[in-house]
């Protein structure tokens, strides 16, 4: 028989791990169901349900007699304590079973716990993971949950979605409102929101996701509304996990909190493990200065000191007041040099003393393999060999074949090392006794130049100190320094003078250079126009003598007409000779460039720059230069005018066609 007690202390319930239990509580009284054992085994007959008053279940305590529980049944006492987690203990305080198993939390004979047992709010004992939970009916105050058929395989559920807080619940009756949903659901936790719809089911989002595992605890259980039969007030529950945009949000929130923190911790890990900085190097000053020359001086600070010297040196603090200082300390790291090659010299004579013990280790080592190997060769022969089972034959060889080669692997490495120190003996037989008397030398020599350069330290910091007092003095004539820097800025502004006027000098230059190209190509251009006019005349010559020898064929009748027209021949020829030699245009070259000129400028009756006339010139013939055009211009007054536009630094100089004005003033 099931009890279901309304006064105990409630307790939720977590079936994911089985640490609490899921209890559902109603105000209107506790009730006691009988099982169908209690009928017998006539299946016509229905189970009594017998309700008790709400009064007195609000009162109900373990304490108070109507629990049905009488003190002298020991064996009900012990189920009841069994159920709570305790011992089961007399009224005297002596056990009543002697066999019950604490870690199992059930006795012998006795069903197992049932987690959702209803009334009972109780923290259950853990139960075997190979042992299945049996449901019970669960009773609320407006709908009872009967559970599903053991024997039936657990309800399927989807793959749970990251953050799951909300649960997708099917299977609800149609008369089932809210108020029931929350009656039911609430017993696993706090109930956020409830979204129903109006088919029958319905989603529910709690406020953390160890909730949901206890609704889905319900999944499978029949639900039905008060006691009615009406397939509207009845259904099955199908509880599953459902994805909201809100429970990811919240999870993807938690998970960069989560990496937030770890990259912070991560962070103060690489900050703990990092080496510390160096120490800040001090400034130069005469104090530091002596404080660093005597750690030069001492053998177990000197790498700090050097350390120091090369940042004062980098960071530009040597001048000519402190130059003598810096060339001291500099001598004193110098010194060190003998230190360090005697410090090698130990190092190479220990290393050399190590390679005869060890060469003495590995010949005695060898020693030792030659007698193993030969007891394993006397092992070997007829004598013993015969009275040795068939294994042990085969492990002798196997040990003779490994001690064999790691003496020869051994012998091998001992025979390199005596080579190497043959080659060595070899090349030292091959120098000369003459050799030796001069390294004996190079070494007094190499001490007396060790004592010449102590005595030449000793002399320039002397020089040091002479140089010291030179600058004390020299700060008292500061006068004298002002006049020596008047001077300095007089020899850098002259400087600055010559070089404006070799700037100026150059540019002339080139200046120059350029006018001597634009008289080579002018006088280029006037060659041209000579051969070409020596060419007219030919031409002119070949022509009358032609003319001659027609005149003398035809008669002599004509001899006087032939007179007078040479005569008029001559006479025109004089004048035209005289209008080459006199016209402004003194080649067809420059004539063609003034009807270029004249038909441009027509079309630009308001006048063009020289510069705008060379450009259209330079297009037709690349070679054609300002200086040309112009000059050209300037000797045509009559055909082209030169004009002024415009003040100040917007004054302008244009060219204009004139030619008709011209023809009519001639």
């Amino acid at each position: 028989m099931c009890f279901c007690l309304s006064g105990l202390n409630h307790l939720s319930f977590d079936p994911a791990s089985n640490s609490k239990s899921l209890q559902f509580s109603s105000t209107s009284g506790a009730r006691v169901l009988e099982s169908p054992t209690e009928n017998g085994n006539d299946p016509g007959k229905k189970r009594k349900r017998t309700n008790i008053p709400p009064d007195s279940g609000r009162n109900l305590s373990l304490d108070s007699i109507p629990m049905g529980l009488p003190m002298s049944d020991p064996t009900a006492w012990a189920t009841a304590m069994n159920n709570l987690g305790m011992a089961p203990m007399g009224m005297t305080g002596q056990p009543l079973l002697p066999d019950f198993d604490p870690a199992l939390g059930m006795m012998t004979g006795i069903p197992p716990i049932n987690p959702m047992m209803p009334g009972l709010g109780i923290v259950p004992p853990p139960i075997p993971p190979d042992m299945p939970a049996v449901k019970e009916i669960i009773h609320c105050k407006s709908c009872t949950l009967f559970p599903p058929n053991p024997h039936l395989p657990p309800p399927a559920t989807r793959e749970r979605p990251p953050g799951c807080k909300t649960v997708f619940v099917g299977g609800l009756p149609e008369n089932g409102t809210e108020q029931i949903i929350m009656e039911v659901f609430e017993q696993c936790g706090e109930v956020i929101a409830i979204r129903k719809s109006k088919k029958n089911f319905c989603h529910i989002r709690f406020a953390e996701e160890f909730m949901v595992d206890k609704a889905l605890y319900l999944s499978g259980y029949r639900i039905r509304l008060g006691s009615s039969t009406d397939k509207k007030d009845t259904g099955r529950l199908h509880v599953d996990f459902a994805q909201a945009r809100d429970d990811l949000y919240e999870w993807e929130c938690k998970q960069r909190m989560l990496a937030r923190e770890e990259r912070h911790r991560r962070r103060l890990e690489e900050e703990r493990f990092r080496p510390p900085s160096p120490p800040p190097v001090v400034h130069y000053s005469d104090h530091e200065c002596s404080i660093i020359a005597e750690k030069l001086k001492d053998d177990t600070k000197f790498s700090e000191a050097v350390q120091t010297l090369l940042t004062w040196i980098e960071r530009g603090e040597v001048n000519r007041r402190t130059a003598n200082n810096f060339y001291s300390m500099i001598q004193s790291a110098n010194s060190h040099i003998r230190r360090l090659v005697n410090e090698k010299a130990a190092h190479e004579k220990e290393m050399e003393e190590a390679k005869e013990k060890f060469k003495l280790a590995l010949s005695g080592i060898l020693v030792q393999f030659e007698q193993i190997v030969a007891v394993y060769h006397s092992a070997s022969k007829q004598k013993a060999w015969d009275h040795f089972t068939k294994a042990q034959r085969k492990n002798i060889s196997v040990w003779c074949k490994q001690a064999e080669e790691i003496r020869n692997i051994h012998n091998d490495e001992l025979m390199g090392i005596r080579r190497e120190e043959e080659m060595e003996m070899s090349d030292e037989e091959i120098e000369d006794p003459s050799e030796m008397k001069e390294t004996e030398e190079s070494a007094l020599v190499s001490q007396v130049e060790a004592l010449k350069e102590e005595n030449d330290s000793l002399r320039w910091q002397l020089d040091a100190y002479r140089n010291e007092v030179e600058l004390l003095k020299q700060e008292h004539g500061k006068a004298s320094r002002d006049e020596d820097t008047t001077k300095e800025q007089q020899l850098k502004l002259l400087q600055q003078a010559l070089q404006g006027m070799q700037q100026h000098l150059l540019k002339v230059q080139d200046e120059y250079k350029k006018r001597e190209a634009e008289l080579e190509k002018v006088r280029e251009d006037k060659l041209k126009i000579e051969t070409l006019l020596e060419t007219l005349k030919e031409q002119q010559s070949t022509a009358d003598e032609e003319d001659k020898e027609r005149d003398a064929i035809d008669g002599q009748g004509n001899e006087s007409s032939m007179s007078r027209v040479c005569a008029c021949s001559q006479e025109k020829e004089g004048p035209v000779e005289k209008t080459l030699n006199n016209s402004p245009v003194k080649s067809e070259r420059e004539a063609l460039l003034v009807g270029i000129i004249s038909t441009f400028l027509h079309v630009h009756p308001f006048g063009a720059s020289i510069e705008y006339i060379c450009s259209y010139l330079q297009r037709l013939d690349s070679k054609i230069c300002t200086t040309e055009v112009e000059v050209l211009m300037t000797r045509l007054q009559t055909t082209f005018k030169q004009e002024l536009s415009g003040v100040g630094a917007s004054l302008e100089k244009k060219w204009k066609f004139c030619g008709f004005d011209g023809l009519k003033t001639t």
